[in-house]
Order: structure tokens, then sequence, then C-alpha cells
């Protein structure tokens, strides 16, 4: 479970704060896999950010019961100068997991050959996501946040990520942000709209897919 409560964040722009996220409370249930839908801008992979705790709140406050990982998909969770392979050790020791399990299984599931071994800014943008996919998929966490990452790569790769996430399913929760409706009804169980700093929750999928279309067609 993880819970927000009274939850704001907002950023000084040059007209004036930004509100991303307006005294929101809500609960994402345990186990659930939960689409996390808005249009460019809205604020996805800020919240997702302040689940996983790698920002702070403006004010409230985010709870869980269980192992939140990194927002998959999000290149500062590694530092630049570090290898892929130190980046992936450095990660298993601050959870706690066997450093040379989670190297192995990296090195097997991103396909990074050479570059596993060099400098994280080298890497293009589609690396840095397999490398950030690997990592996190590699760790047993209770809640998976994901970015958009199962959209990198070819087929082949696409279909290897989802098949892995698959699994962590089975004992896991959830949170996925996509543009992707067929990838919402394949991987989710059901979906919050954020538009103007508030979380709508459905069941339906469907039904959070067209408030999730009506909102694009709205003036920003």
């Amino acid at each position: 479970m993880v819970r927000l409560e009274n939850l704001c964040k907002s950023f000084p722009t040059r007209h004036g704060r930004k509100v991303i996220v307006d005294n929101l409370t809500a609960m994402f249930p345990t186990g659930a896999s939960v689409a996390l839908l808005g249009r460019n801008g809205a604020g996805k992979s800020t919240l997702l950010r302040l689940i996983s705790g790698t920002i702070r709140p403006s004010s409230g406050f985010v709870q869980s019961t269980g192992t939140i990982s990194y927002p998959v998909g999000f290149a500062g969770s590694f530092h630049p100068d570090l290898t892929g392979v130190q980046n992936t050790r450095f990660v298993a020791r601050l959870y706690g997991v066997d450093s040379d399990a989670l190297v192995d299984f990296v090195e097997d599931f991103a396909e990074l050959g050479d570059h596993f071994r060099m400098p994280f800014r080298t890497y293009s943008a589609g690396m840095k996501s397999r490398l950030s996919f690997g990592v996190s998929m590699g760790i047993p966490f209770d809640t998976y946040l994901v970015d958009e990452v199962t959209s990198v790569g070819d087929g082949a790769f696409r279909h290897k990520s989802v098949q892995v996430f698959d699994k962590r399913r089975e004992t896991a929760g959830a949170i996925v942000v996509t543009h992707s409706a067929p990838m919402v009804r394949r991987l989710c169980s059901m979906a919050a709209v954020l538009e103007q700093g508030k979380l709508t929750f459905y069941r339906d999928i469907d039904a959070a897919l067209d408030h999730h279309e009506y909102n694009l067609t709205l003036p920003q």
C-alpha cells in the first residue's frame, strides 16, 4: 500500500509557482498495478519521484507498507562517472541485496555489452533506461515505479521487459506511467488520471482512458 496524505508540490517559474500536486490524499492498493495517466506536463514523473522519495514534497507526506523502487527510467538514479557495473553494485548495497547476483542479472537482461563497464555518462538515453529497468527488476521491491521504460528498444527487448515485469507483478504492485493504451490494458488492473494536481482513480481501465483522452482535447 502507498498512501499520499495532503501531498503538495510546486515549483517556482517566471510566471509564479506552478502547482504539480495539489493537497492530494489518495491510496494505491497493495499488490495492484495502477496506470498513472496524464498529458505531458501534468506531473506524472514528479509524482513518481515524490512517491519514491527522490524529491521532497512542499508539504504533506507519503506512507508505504513495503519497499518502493526508484522511478525506473529516471536517469538521476545513477552516478554519471561510475560504470554500469559500479552503479549496479552501489544500488545493490543501498538496498541490501547480493551485488554479484544483481550484476549478473543486469548484464544478462540489459544487453549493454562492453558499455556495461563504461561510464554511465557515455550511455544513450535508451541504454540508460535499459540499465535502470534491469537494476530495478533485479531487486524484489513491494512496489515498482515504472516511467515509460517498456517503450525502449526493439520489439524483442520490449517483449522481454514485459515478461520480466509480469513475473515481478505476481508478488508486487506497480505504478506505471505510459502513453500506450494497449500497454495500460496489458499491464494494469486499475488506473488513475492526474490533471491539475488532482488524481481520479478508476477500476474500469476503459473509463480511465476515456477521461484521459478527453483531457487531451482541453486547452492547457
